[in-house]
């Protein structure tokens, strides 16, 4: 917030445009000022983000919704290749905002390159809950989410093996289905991904200036009254995590230099907000963020503890350099937290476009080592020193790993699967992601 960039007497290059244009760029930037607050008190999207419509716009991949229950939809993507891996991909993404960050434009889609891969790809779509769903919480986001997706991706392919995928809340609940699932001999994970996902909330980053007793307390009262907290402080508090990113750069470009740009597909995601349910709300503060139970081996599923020790399915997990909302190194705890063979990779980028980083992508790099299962962990400055930076998009790298724990290639399922209770209820990317 105090960057020198962002005011006019210690901005040159802004200086230079004032002069430049006789303060016309102030002018237009008023007006650009008044038409978004204009817009927001109307309750709209800002301008620009009506050219990105899930379905037509971005999350197109062609797909068919495979499961549907009052929570999810789970959407099965059609394939593109001959022969599959048999071990089919589920991925869970955060609740907080819609899944199609995973699925943006023809050019940066994951989804799509994963199935360009030979992947058969599964993606939860979140229902946008409102009053009705407050007392929702994350034991309902397992149970509902990943365990139901769980059965029905097996009854689609017959019992085999799920890559399971996370990203940021989504990858903490994957962590918390995979502990629960090992706990009770469920042994339907052929491996776990995370990614920008936390397990240990010991260093949060950025949401640790909200996790103290008066700023829950805040956040609880305006979840409880509609029993919700709404899509406007879900995206409110995800600018103020990061301001940096997400609302100087663009302050400055659009109202003090007069240079507004046309929306990117991600801007217009981050736009696309969602409510989170009181309960899971309450829950995610206080037994996760704050009370760091995941980590230390408290956070129960049906009555009981899940240590993450017991998890020993290969994991993949992916930080930022420069996310502030999962710190990488924070991410990087897993590796004391679990024994299994853990693969870490170092991505540039922040917490979205770090992720969103298709190849070809200007300016990428990323580091990556695995250590063993079993074998002694390092910290993560030792371990930044022993890795050598690479050029370009971390996803062959990811794509190698996966291919590395699956079996060999073979015919793609149907569908909606075959037999009897198969079938599909409409085409990809459903209903849910259109809810506002």
């Amino acid at each position: 917030m105090l960057a020198p960039s962002n005011f006019v007497a210690t901005n040159p290059v802004l200086q230079h445009r004032i002069i430049e244009t006789q303060g016309k760029c102030l002018v237009d930037g008023v007006a650009t000022l008044i038409e978004d607050w204009l817009r927001s008190l109307a309750g709209e999207r800002p301008a620009g983000a009506e050219c990105y419509r899930p379905g037509a716009d971005v999350a197109i991949t062609p797909g068919k919704v495979v499961y549907r229950n009052d929570l999810i939809e789970l959407i099965q993507y059609a394939p593109i290749t001959q022969a599959v891996r048999p071990e089919p991909l589920l991925i869970v993404p955060a609740w907080i905002l819609k899944y199609y960050v995973l699925d943006l434009s023809l050019e940066n889609s994951l989804v799509r390159w994963l199935v360009g891969q030979g992947h058969t790809v599964f993606m939860i779509s979140w229902r946008n809950v409102g009053e009705g769903g407050r007392a929702l919480d994350l034991e309902d986001y397992r149970r509902l989410g990943i365990m139901a997706s769980l059965d029905a991706i097996t009854a689609i392919t017959g019992g085999n093996r799920v890559h399971g995928t996370g990203y940021c809340l989504g990858g903490t609940l994957l962590a918390i289905a995979a502990a629960a699932m090992a706990r009770d001999g469920d042994d339907r994970l052929a491996s776990m991904t995370l990614f920008a996902a936390q397990a240990d909330f010991s260093e949060p980053g950025e949401v640790g200036l909200f996790i103290d007793a008066a700023h829950l307390d805040f956040l609880e009262t305006m979840a409880r009254a509609r029993g919700y907290l709404d899509s406007a402080q879900m995206s409110g508090a995800f600018q103020a995590l990061r301001s940096n990113e997400l609302v100087w750069p663009y302050f400055v470009r659009d109202y003090l230099m007069g240079a507004r740009g046309p929306m990117s597909d991600l801007q217009a995601w981050h736009s696309d907000a969602t409510r989170l349910p009181f309960a899971a709300h309450s829950q995610y503060l206080h037994s996760l963020a704050l009370g760091n139970d995941l980590a230390a081996g408290r956070y129960q599923v049906d009555g009981r503890p899940i240590p993450l020790e017991n998890i020993h399915v290969p994991v993949f997990a992916v930080g930022a350099e420069s996310d502030y909302v999962a710190p990488w190194r924070s991410v990087y705890k897993i590796h004391r937290l679990i024994d299994a063979e853990v693969t870490f990779l170092l991505t540039t980028g922040g917490h979205d476009d770090g992720i969103v980083s298709e190849p070809g992508h200007p300016d990428r790099s990323y580091r990556l080592l695995a250590r063993p299962a079993d074998a002694d962990g390092i910290d993560p400055e030792t371990w930044l020193a022993r890795t050598s930076s690479e050029a370009g998009s971390w996803w062959p790298a990811w794509a190698a790993w996966l291919d590395l724990h699956s079996s060999p290639p073979g015919v793609p399922p149907p569908l909606g699967g075959s037999g009897v209770n198969a079938g599909t209820l409409g085409n990809a990317p459903g209903s849910y992601v259109l809810e506002s």
